[in-house]
């Protein structure tokens, strides 16, 4: 037996060479750590670039009700052509006079007295107060002095929208953080499944070439051999399975980075001994979680909207001004004044836009806000706690799953060479061989889901920066 022995370490130590030229790599073309795979995120992802749009918008329309203070300073032109001239006849100064008709009768036996014409009486006192081509232009000035705070309100709530609108791109910045974590991460598990499955498929390559030597020789029926085809084909497909995945968690990395050539991850998995106290974290979520900070944003948008209908009850006073820059050498020109300068007041004494029910309405939303605030605290609260003992069981099952490892490493070892010395089966060998690429399967993805729950705990509580530091300080 001692042939089949030094055969098989001879074996090993040839597969092992060969592996590390000929297994399936992922392009190192574009290999990455995760720190710069991040820094490409936020420069590049369409999600972030629409939420600073947003951010954008919203500063602008804040500076905008700016101005509202400001006055409206308006320069009026007009040219109108009238259908006749604006004329102005004796006949109808009389017409329009309480006493005319009399006044009349007696002017046209003075007119006839003194021998003229009615006729040309008339057409000599009549007078042009305007020709039928009109041209004028002038400045108008409009400036709001009070509005019952309707301005005030409409910049606070443009305070609001802003605020609600940087925290929405914080949240979006978390979720694109997490996302990251997910899918680079996947690729760094898948590529250690596809390297355990690897081990399995040689091993058990290496176990069916001892089967077929020990049955030429007798040593071992035939249905032992058949068993150890049997599991290395099994494998076989098993490896071919997570090439395909590995692709297919690759190409979403690839995506997310919008890269030209396949990402190749450079930063491993990690296990951190413990973590901060679960208060710790809970604290500075409650503190500074982006969704809190956007009900409140919204409570100051419906508390602002309700000063806007409260100020529909107050009367609204503006200074206003006119000055005529050009006018037409007229009668009527000469009779308006070329400036003026004045305040008005409107006092709403009814109104049917509905103010009240308005006003009742953003009162009521502002105690919708207000319970939604107390729920989110509750729910926040538990999905910290949710989240970080699952991270605490990650850390426990790895860790606890290193004497499980030695075990069926030291089993496999053993299985092996009793079957070299007829005492064990071929079922005994893949067992042993299987059960090690189990306990190593487990142990990443149990560190899989302690980097996945430590950057959803960093992400909800504001600590993105940290998560740097927990990968220097990991085991």
């Amino acid at each position: 037996m001692d042939i089949f022995v030094h055969y098989r370490k001879i074996c090993i130590v040839i597969i092992v060479i060969l592996n590390v030229f000929t297994q399936t790599p992922i392009s190192l073309a574009g290999v990455l750590d995760f720190n710069t795979a991040w820094q490409y995120v936020m420069e590049r992802s369409n999600v972030l670039v629409a939420e600073q749009a947003n951010i954008d918008h919203a500063e602008n329309i804040r500076k905008a009700n700016r101005d509202l203070y400001l006055p409206q300073i308006n320069l009026n032109a007009a040219y109108i052509y009238l259908d006749d001239k604006v004329q102005l006849s004796p006949q109808k100064v009389l017409d329009s006079m309480p006493a005319g008709e009399l006044i009349g009768t007696q002017l046209g036996s003075l007119v006839q007295s003194i021998g003229l014409s009615a006729g040309a009486i008339e057409h000599g006192l009549t007078s042009t107060l305007s020709d039928r081509d009109i041209t004028e232009a002038s400045l108008n000035v409009l400036w709001p002095l009070f509005t019952g705070g309707r301005i005030a309100a409409a910049q606070d709530i443009a305070e609001a929208s802003l605020a609600e609108t940087k925290q929405q791109h914080a949240l979006k910045l978390y979720e694109q953080f997490e996302t990251l974590c997910a899918r680079y991460f996947a690729v760094v598990l898948v590529q250690q499944l596809l390297d355990t499955r690897t081990e399995v498929v040689e091993s058990l390559k290496i176990h069916l070439q001892h089967a077929q030597l020990l049955v030429e020789n007798g040593q071992i029926a035939e249905v032992e051999r058949l068993q150890a085809e049997a599991a290395y084909d099994k494998a076989r497909v098993d490896q071919e399975k997570s090439v395909n995945d590995l692709l297919i968690a690759q190409a979403g990395l690839t995506s997310m980075l919008q890269e030209q050539v396949p990402v190749s991850p450079s930063s491993p998995l990690f296990i951190n001994p413990q973590l901060p106290s679960l208060d710790t974290f809970i604290r500075k979520t409650l503190a500074g979680y982006p969704g809190l900070a956007i009900l409140d944003a919204k409570e100051e948008m419906a508390a602002g909207v309700a000063k806007v209908e409260k100020g529909k009850y107050y009367p609204e006073i503006a200074l206003l001004g006119n000055y005529s820059l050009y006018e037409e050498d007229n009668l009527i020109t000469e009779l308006e004044p070329d400036w003026f300068v004045g305040l008005g007041l409107s006092v709403p004494l009814l109104d049917r836009s509905g103010r009240g029910g308005k006003r009742q309405a953003a009162k009521s939303l502002v105690a919708k806000v207000c319970a939604l605030r107390k729920q989110a605290r509750q729910d926040l609260s538990l999905l910290v706690e949710r989240t970080y003992r699952q991270a605490t069981q990650a850390i426990s099952e790895h860790n606890g799953l290193a004497s499980s490892l030695k075990l069926a490493e030291k089993t496999l070892e053993l299985r092996e060479k009793a079957f070299d010395q007829g005492l064990a089966t071929s079922l005994d060998v893949i067992d042993a061989r299987l059960y090690v690429a189990a306990v190593k399967t487990q142990r990443s993805h149990a560190a899989y889901t302690y980097v996945t729950r430590l950057a959803g705990i960093l992400a909800i509580s504001g600590e993105l920066n940290d998560f740097s530091s927990y990968q220097e300080s990991a085991q």
